[in-house]
């Protein structure tokens, strides 16, 4: 039943916030988050349910925009190496401790361990110390002005919790780890994880104890989360009312739930790119037919391929006009992005089939792409396409597409060759990109550089962004970066996403660029 109530002490309690009418959202996108360890992954829908139990210091709202969360101030100190956050005070987690910069700074030094997925975010903070039991000091390499910014994902855990389960390790899940923080939580966030069986349903039930009720909406009470993989299954469910917020519509079926009575369809741009990965670096592929050389370390090769993709056409035919076609793998939202740099190759069959030749393959060669089937909108339906283009100028391209719990742990592994991926942008910031997808991995940055390559002089030249406080030289540095990617054609850019999520009507909640529900800003009509 859509207006379930709550136990009457959970609706007393939260009452004046408006949760009186105990309102269940039932949610449902195609993928579950890969993990509840809030440091396991980068990866978006692990965050969003991640946002849900945890929070972290800073937040981006349903805009975009840089909000308070568990920090109340920030600022650069006299010493231009020393960010310092003024934390809030009154706030408890979810078993009931106190939040205090103890949490901060244990959190923070889990998030740099090597397992962490978040480490690359804190790569120029060398120390995270308490001030008092309310201020906390970061300590970096070299002035960051963009450090708030990466703090946005990155989750507080309770140090206490952390230790008594066992947990103080960051969950290494390429190789299968399974921790206590795995399947359970304990944040400061606005709902309280209630039960979770992966992959299958996640509940939430709202946090009595809240410290932002009253400036929140918090309408809803409970949050049943259930991922669906199969686009009819996900449809049907939304059209009957099983299901009331719906991320990830299918394309073809956009037209159909607009005009749905009783139903709403919400639309914006996503802070999204997706595109193909080679590896470049290797001697030799697992994947190929080519006994003893790796074609993809002839830029003329991974030119070629580059023209052979058609993406007005995926644009057009497979994501019904759902997409932005792109030649760089990051978004317009992003510092660095320039209309030229956007600019995809024009598609030129006989020049790519001269280009493989002049590489030395005039018959092509054979190679398999690997794609998730449940990340990205239409994944595997956009891999179908390219590997079409790709034929027609000899690279036979057979595709594997799976789960993407499958793909990223292999990916991660780098046990694929080439590969789907997209990339989202959390601090609106290219630095973000060069330091996860272009620096060289060298196990501090670099940890979705499934490439293979790197050039020192560029890694070099990233640092130094990371700590240019005077903006114009930062630019212009990040401008050589990209420069430098795309003459190498590191990566196959295809399209900016476009977001669409369906609602019923009485539900007023609009699209968030990072594609990440924040389930306590919802309000209904």
């Amino acid at each position: 039943m859509r207006h379930a109530l709550l136990a009457a002490t959970l609706a007393a309690a939260v009452g004046a916030a408006g949760l009186a009418d105990a309102k269940t959202l039932r949610w449902a996108r195609t993928g579950d988050a890969l993990t509840l360890d809030p440091h396991a992954q980068n990866e978006g829908p692990t965050h969003t349910i991640g946002h849900q139990l945890y929070e972290p210091l800073l937040i981006r709202d349903m805009t975009g925009a840089i909000a308070p969360a568990l920090a109340t101030a920030w600022a650069v100190t006299e010493d231009p190496n020393v960010w310092r956050f003024t934390l809030r005070q009154g706030v408890t987690f979810h078993d009931g401790a106190a939040f205090d910069s103890a949490d901060v700074v244990f959190s923070m030094n889990r998030a740099k361990q090597p397992t962490s997925a978040m480490k690359e975010l804190l790569a120029t903070v060398e120390e995270i110390r308490a001030v008092d039991a309310f201020t906390v000091e970061l300590v970096t390499s070299a002035p960051n002005p963009i450090l708030p910014a990466n703090l946005t994902n990155l989750f507080i855990m309770d140090q206490g919790w952390t230790e008594a389960n066992d947990t103080v390790n960051v969950q290494n899940r390429a190789e299968g780890e399974v921790t206590y923080a795995v399947t359970n939580a304990n944040g400061t966030g606005p709902y309280i994880l209630e039960s979770r069986e992966a992959d299958a349903k996640t509940v939430m039930k709202a946090n009595p104890n809240y410290w932002g009720i009253g400036q929140f909406p918090l309408e809803v009470s409970e949050i049943v989360y259930t991922p669906i993989q199969s686009s009819a299954t996900r449809v049907a469910a939304f059209l009957s009312g099983e299901i009331d917020l719906l991320q990830e519509v299918p394309v073809q079926d956009l037209e159909r739930i607009a005009a749905a009575p009783g139903k709403a369809l919400r639309t914006g741009p996503e802070n999204r790119t997706i595109f193909l990965g080679f590896n470049i670096g290797d001697a030799d592929l697992k994947w190929d037919d080519v006994e003893g050389k790796n074609p993809f370390s002839d830029v003329r090769v991974r030119r070629a391929m580059n023209m052979a993709i058609n993406r007005e056409v995926i644009q057009k035919i497979v994501m019904r006009g759902q997409s932005v076609p792109t030649g760089v793998i990051v978004p317009p939202f992003v510092n660095g992005w320039t209309e030229a740099l956007d600019k995809a190759p024009a598609v030129d069959v006989e020049g790519a089939k001269a280009l493989l030749a002049e590489a030395g393959y005039p018959d092509g060669f054979g190679v398999t792409l690997h794609c998730p089937n449940d990340r990205y909108v239409n994944d595997e339906a956009i891999c179908q396409a390219v590997t079409g283009m790709f034929g027609r100028i000899g690279v036979k391209t057979t595709l594997d597409a799976r789960p993407k719990s499958i793909h990223f742990a292999e990916l991660r592994k780098r046990e694929v060759d080439f590969y789907m991926l997209g990339w989202g942008v959390p601090p609106f910031d290219s630095i973000y990109v060069f330091d996860f997808l272009v620096h060289t991995d060298d196990g501090e940055l670099g940890s979705w550089n499934g490439t293979r390559s790197g050039d020192p002089a560029i890694d070099a030249k990233i640092k130094a962004i990371a700590g240019q406080t005077d903006l114009d030289k930062r630019n212009a540095m990040i401008a050589e970066v990209w420069a430098t990617v795309q003459d190498a054609t590191l990566y196959l850019p295809l399209h900016h996403q476009v977001l669409n999520w369906a609602m019923d009507e009485s539900i007023d909640f609009p699209v968030q660029p990072e594609n990440t529900p924040k389930i306590k800003y919802l309000r209904y009509n």
